[in-house]
């Protein structure tokens, strides 16, 4: 098991990810976003849990406006827990926080 906490500021570069074996993300502080592919993004806040999936491509990002602080737990499939995939632009991000905006 991997577990780390993270603070996302608005404005930093955001990636597609999956996780062979799931995540489970808990925020602990700010607001932010979360998507998977393919379904409508839902904002996300302080006391949120989100259980992902395994292999679930998704991407979560601090809001626009406020920054975001999770503890971000996984688990390893042999020595692979992440798999980085394309980056979301800054076009989809932006469209996102005028949703929630």
């Amino acid at each position: 098991m991997h577990w780390a906490t993270l603070l996302l500021n608005r404005g930093q570069e955001r990636f597609g990810i999956q996780y062979p074996k799931g995540q489970v993300l808990i925020v602990t502080e700010g607001e932010g976003c979360y998507q998977e592919k393919g379904k409508s993004t839902q904002a996300i806040k302080r006391g949120d849990v989100i259980n992902i999936p395994e292999s679930l491509e998704h991407w979560h990002e601090a809001s626009s406006s406020v920054k975001m602080i999770h503890i971000a737990i996984t688990n390893y499939k042999g020595e692979e827990n992440v798999t980085w995939l394309k980056p979301v632009t800054d076009e989809e991000y932006l469209e996102v926080n005028k949703k929630q905006g």
